[in-house]
Parts: structure tokens; C-alpha cells; sequence
């Protein structure tokens, strides 16, 4: 099986690069005195994740209770579930704290420490849980400097059957900061509040067990660590079209691209349609407020090289190609190519399976662990 015959459209992870991107960030959260827990949502795969697991804890982070089962029932027994846990999905929280080793889960609520105790004491289960911060993304999180900081903590430190796991934040505003410096300024403030906080909070009198940060744009560049237990990237390990626009990659640490074929060209209005939609490859719009021409993504050729297009517009199952500044002459029904989409944690989650790709060659199956 190879580029040319496999059926399109097709997901395609490149291992030696995927393994560059694992080295690299996880040596430099190590180098930085951190632990590295990364956030397996990117991939939602078990081999992945004991790439960029190897040599550390084995800790990972997730974004769906599916997920954690999933990686769980695979040998992954210290997991943090980084979504704000709602009495909803208690049950299905509490029988997957008790089938690993450690889970952890986080809130910004001051009613769920009782209600979620409440439950872990019916069913005799100890569970960790932390306070989300915000440290400016403003999705969800609570203030440093509200009462809500140190009064969650002693709800949670007080409760029979939960422990107080410490503070969790996530700089996803560095995604909107296009130049290193501004990124660092959003990884070195992300990085002292929850310092800050950790330190009132043990002046307090409540233990902090667990300091944790996590973002691409700011793990890449961040100066240092110190007062920071564990960090939490995702991204990194595929990068992607978005990434390489701020500049916390480059075009070739980019390790996965859904491959299609050109289903129809017309060479008078320069344009040519393929078959990878919204469906293939998702509708994330990228850095489009430092890119107004990104588009759904960058079109290469069959080695990974740019041909100077943008994926322009996409419907559910056809993608629009149009030729204003690339040429597409070469590029006939039946052509392939491959897109480097803006998001690729997006783009993987639409797909079953991986194809692992190594020098060119498919060499592999990996599966893709989806569901809520």
C-alpha cells in the first residue's frame, strides 16, 4: 500500500518527525525541572502517547472520560481529566478513578467539591481534584486574585473523600501572540500567577501538591519553570499549518497531513476540487487574524513539498483549491496531494485510524480512540 493507491481521503502521520517533536519538547519540559504530562487529546492514540510517554512518568492528560477509559484499559494509569467535571458525568468519573492508579479531575465551581464528595463517598473511592485558574484565556478557570481562589481549596481539602491536587491553568490566549517575545510575555505571566497563587495558598495553610501549566506557544518558549511541578502540551507532537503560522514551529516539524485526490479542475477560473471536506479535515479557520489568505490549510505534494496553495473553501466531502498565486497545471483528476490542515487535533479526531508513514513508505495502522 502506498500514496498512490491507498483510498483518499487518508490520514497520515509521519513517525520520524513525530518522534523529533516528542524528543524535543519532552527533553525541554525535563531540562526546565518540570514533569511532563501530555494532553493525548491531539492524537487520541496509545502508540503515540508511548512515544512521547517514554523515558517519563507515563502520565498523560484527556479531554474525554472515552479517552481515559480507553488509555487506561491500555496500561496508562495516572490521568488527568482536564475538563470541569459536572455532576453528569460523576458516575462515569468515579468508575474510572477506580480502575487506575490515580485520576484526577478539576473544577472552578465552589458547589461541585460537595456534591462530587458526596458521590466518591457513596461509592468508597478517593479522588483528586483541582482548581482550575485562569491566568487570562478567560474560557473557564477562576481569577487568581477572587475569594473563589482560596475558598474552593478548603472545600476540597476539607472533604472525607477528596484530596486537594493543586492548581491547573491553560494559556490558550498565546495562540492569538504571533512573535516570540509576546509569547513569552503570556508564558512567563502564565507561569508566575500560579506560582503567586501557590504561595498564598500555602501561607494559607492549604498544601499545593501539584503546580500545573500547559500550552504549545508557550512550552516552546518559556525561559523557565521554577515553582512549576508538571506541564501539559498537546499540540506539539503533530504541530500543524496554525503553529508554524506564530512561529513555535517550522513547516518540517509538521507530522501529520491528510492525503486526497483531485476529483475535478478547471483551468479557466484556476481552480481545482479535492476530495478531503470539512468531514476530513474540520473547518478550523487557522491564524487567520495574522493570515486574512490561510485558508483551511496548505496544499503539498506527495514528499511534503509546498506548492504555493491554500485549501480555500470546504463543504462537507470537497475541498476548493483556487490557483491565484500557485500554479495547478500539474495537477489533473485523479492527482494527489496533501494538506496540512490549521489544526491538527481537529483533523485527527475526524478519522478512525492513522496511516504511519516513514520515509515515505505506509508501514502502519495506528487506531484513533474517539467518543465522549
Amino acid at each position: 500500500m502506498d500514496l498512490e493507491t491507498i483510498a483518499t481521503p487518508a490520514l497520515l502521520l509521519d513517525v520520524e518527525r513525530l518522534g523529533r517533536n516528542a524528543a524535543r519538547i519532552g527533553n525541554r519540559v525535563r531540562d526546565l525541572g518540570a514533569r511532563l504530562r501530555p494532553h493525548v487529546k491531539t492524537h487520541k492514540s496509545i502508540e503515540v502517547a508511548r512515544i512521547q510517554t517514554e523515558g517519563h512518568s507515563g502520565a498523560i492528560t484527556v479531554s474525554t472520560l472515552a479517552e481515559g477509559s480507553a488509555f487506561v484499559s491500555r496500561g496508562f494509569q495516572d490521568i488527568t481529566y482536564a475538563v470541569p467535571i459536572e455532576p453528569g458525568k460523576f458516575k462515569a468519573a468515579l468508575a474510572l478513578a477506580k480502575a487506575c492508579q490515580r485520576l484526577g479531575l478539576i473544577t472552578d465551581d465552589p458547589e461541585i467539591p460537595a456534591l462530587l464528595n458526596e458521590a466518591a463517598r457513596n461509592e468508597n473511592v478517593l479522588v483528586d481534584l483541582f482548581l482550575k485558574i485562569d491566568c487570562g484565556y478567560h474560557r473557564c478557570g477562576v481569577e487568581p486574585d477572587s475569594k473563589e481562589a482560596l475558598e474552593i481549596p478548603g472545600r476540597i481539602s476539607d472533604s472525607s473523600n477528596l484530596r486537594f491536587a493543586g492548581i491547573l491553568t491553560h494559556a490558550g490566549h498565546s495562540y492569538h501572540y504571533r512573535s516570540r517575545t509576546e509569547r513569552l510575555t503570556v508564558a512567563r505571566h502564565e507561569r508566575d500567577v500560579m506560582r503567586q497563587l501557590a504561595a498564598e495558598l500555602r501561607d494559607s495553610g492549604i498544601d499545593v501538591p501539584t503546580v500545573s501549566i500547559g500550552s504549545t506557544p508557550t512550552i516552546t518558549v518559556v525561559d523557565h519553570l521554577e515553582g512549576i511541578d508538571e506541564a501539559r502540551p498537546g499540540n506539539y507532537i503533530f504541530f500543524d499549518a496554525f503553529q508554524a503560522s506564530i512561529g513555535s514551529c517550522t513547516l518540517d516539524d509538521c507530522a501529520l497531513t491528510v492525503l486526497a485526490a483531485v476529483v475535478h479542475r478547471d483551468l479557466k477560473r484556476k481552480k481545482i476540487v479535492i476530495d478531503a471536506g470539512a468531514i476530513a479535515l474540520s473547518k478550523d479557520r487557522g491564524a487567520i487574524e495574522f493570515d486574512p489568505t490561510c485558508g483551511y490549510g496548505r496544499v503539498l505534494d506527495l514528499e511534503g513539498h509546498n506548492l504555493g496553495l491554500r485549501l480555500d473553501s470546504l463543504s462537507q466531502e470537497h475541498g476548493e483549491i483556487m490557483a491565484q498565486n500557485g500554479d495547478i497545471s500539474g495537477l489533473r483528476v485523479g492527482s494527489r496531494v496533501r494538506v496540512l490542515a490549521n489544526h491538527s487535533c481537529l483533523s485527527a479526531a475526524q478519522h478512525s485510524h492513522y496511516h504511519v508513514l516513514e520515509s515515505g513508505r505506509i508501514v502502519d495502522r495506528w487506531e484513533i480512540q474517539r467518543g465522549w
